[in-house]
């Protein structure tokens, strides 16, 4: 019988071992993870976030995180839904099934992107490299995020610590924004740019 499985690379295995370790900011690759985006009618809202075991955030640009899980609100119906460690297929399913009868759009993008993290208390500074917004803690505070740009690649941002981002970024571009910040970060090795 002919094995049809597949072993999922991530786009950064070859760019990220070169990386020079600087306190100020470290870059470091996220674990693989399921993704799925979900979009829904408000009556599809309460059902999809008791499925996936964390309420959908409501308010604009923020996200939620219980243990391995991670909600994150895109759009007025738009979430990523986000678990590590876990199946792509045995989520998907256990999600439709109790989306079932419900207007709503469920779709598998776990291959899509890679996730990094940048940390370190000049994390804000090399992102605004190529990132347009204020990354401040007034402006964008622990438990934020949004759809941006970094360079010339549209990326998911978000905060889950007050020093650290996450970068949700489609894998074709994945290299090009960890090369990107990775060389942002070389000016602070030499002692030019303190805080």
């Amino acid at each position: 019988m002919l094995d049809l499985a597949f072993r999922r690379l991530n786009s950064l295995g070859a760019v990220s071992h070169s990386a020079v370790s600087i306190p100020s900011a470290t870059l470091a690759v996220l674990p693989d993870a399921v993704k799925l985006s979900f979009r829904g009618r408000p009556s599809s809202f309460q059902v999809a976030g008791n499925a996936f075991g964390i309420s959908l955030p409501q308010t604009a640009c923020r996200f939620a995180v219980r243990g391995s899980r991670a909600v994150y609100w895109l759009g007025p119906d738009e979430w990523l839904l986000q678990a590590t460690g876990e199946q792509p297929s045995a989520l998907f399913a256990s999600m439709e099934t109790a989306l079932a009868g419900h207007f709503c759009s469920l779709v598998d993008i776990s291959h899509r992107s890679d996730a990094f993290a940048v940390s370190g208390r000049m994390s804000d500074y090399v992102l605004n490299h190529g990132c347009p917004l204020d990354l401040s803690l007034r402006a964008f505070p622990v438990g934020m995020c949004t759809r941006t740009i970094l360079g010339k690649a549209t990326i998911l941002l978000s905060r889950p610590e007050i020093d650290t981002f996450h970068i949700d970024v489609w894998r074709s571009f994945a290299p090009y924004v960890w090369q990107l910040l990775d060389e942002a970060r070389s000016e602070l090795s030499d002692g030019r740019r303190r805080h």
